[in-house]
């Protein structure tokens, strides 16, 4: 029951676009406990049909830049091939310590432009 409720949300979270990995191997790591390499494997799988899925909706409603989107992917794989040879090289602790500042820099970007944005808000009243 808990794997249904984590692949739900996080597949909700990837559906917006906001990563639903990231929320698929916190769930993974810290509340059932799966070593994060595995954890960040399963993602992998996880991201596959959910991406399609993301990719077809977004190409009926006319949101996606095919142009750009190709080339991004073309050097997403060779980044993910190079990542995913370091990750495997990686002690565990390091590899999820690594993913705990990814986290971090990530929430901080995210207030920030928050912030950002209501000022904006702000002075344009």
């Amino acid at each position: 029951m808990a794997y249904l409720l984590i692949g739900l949300i996080s597949g909700i979270v990837s559906g917006t676009g906001m990563g639903g990995g990231t929320i698929l191997i916190f769930f993974l790591t810290f509340i059932m406990g799966i070593e994060q390499h595995i954890a960040q494997a399963t993602n992998l799988i996880f991201f596959i049909p959910a991406s399609l899925v993301a990719i077809f909706v977004n190409i009926r409603n006319k949101n996606l830049d095919l142009k750009n989107g190709t080339i991004i992917s073309i050097f997403g794989i060779l980044g993910a091939i190079i990542g995913a040879n370091i990750s495997l090289n990686m002690d565990v602790n390091i590899l999820r310590k690594s993913f705990g500042v990814f986290l971090i820099l990530i929430t901080i970007n995210e207030i920030y432009s928050i912030i950002k944005e209501n000022k904006k808000v702000k002075n344009k009243q």
